[in-house]
């Protein structure tokens, strides 16, 4: 799977607009069955809300996206709802906005806003992460040569994990999964093919998106 953004964590967020509240949940959802769980549990927990309304997008190419106006006119809940997740970019969430009914109604293009906003809004509060794809890497060298290549390891965009010290120096390294080979190319060049490697596990590193 390629690098993809999601929610930095599973959280809640409420606002009132025209005295009705709006919570918007949000949680990471791997699968459509835990979306439908997720979705649920909430419908339980807020059997007395008016409407849970939900939206979620679910797979590597955004393969299932679901939503639900839950009782409100067609088009003015879950469709703002999941426009908001496919325009921020996000994967394996779900979405799920319960609204307790203030008195006021809003119209059409006020449910369309309101679902919206409070969405936005909750993503906003919560934070967005992308999950990028890393392989552990460990690079044995020499001695002489590993102070040279532990300055150039750390003017790269490579992770040093840590480093052992045995008979010979061994960098364990988390690298980026699209500049493996990169590394591999820097790194022989560096080493004048000295160096010996060794593979370990895939890793999914969280960097927080601040754009």
């Amino acid at each position: 799977m390629r690098n993809f953004r999601t929610i930095k964590d599973n959280s809640s967020y409420e606002v009132s607009i025209k005295k009705s509240r709006f919570i918007c949940h949000l949680k990471r959802t791997e699968t459509e069955e835990d979306a439908q769980r997720f979705i649920e549990e909430l419908k339980k927990e807020h059997w007395k809300a008016n409407h849970n309304c939900h939206a979620y997008i679910i797979g590597e190419n955004d393969d299932i996206q679901r939503a639900s106006d839950d009782g409100e006119p067609s088009g003015t809940a879950g469709l703002p709802m999941l426009e908001v997740l496919k325009k921020k970019q996000l994967k394996n969430v779900t979405a799920v906005v319960t609204r307790y009914f203030g008195g006021v109604k809003l119209g059409a293009s006020g449910l369309i806003r309101a679902y919206g906003h409070t969405t936005s809004e909750a993503i906003e509060e919560i934070g967005i992460v992308e999950k990028q794809l890393h392989q552990f890497i460990s690079l044995e060298v020499s001695y002489p040569m590993s102070g040279k290549i532990q300055n150039l390891l750390y003017q790269k965009p490579y992770r040093v994990e840590d480093i052992d010290y045995t008979d010979t120096v061994t960098f364990n390294c988390l690298i980026p999964a699209e500049q493996v080979q990169s590394f591999y190319e820097e790194t022989t060049e560096w080493t004048n093919a000295q160096a010996s490697y060794k593979e370990g596990q895939k890793a999914w590193i969280e960097v927080d998106v601040t754009d």
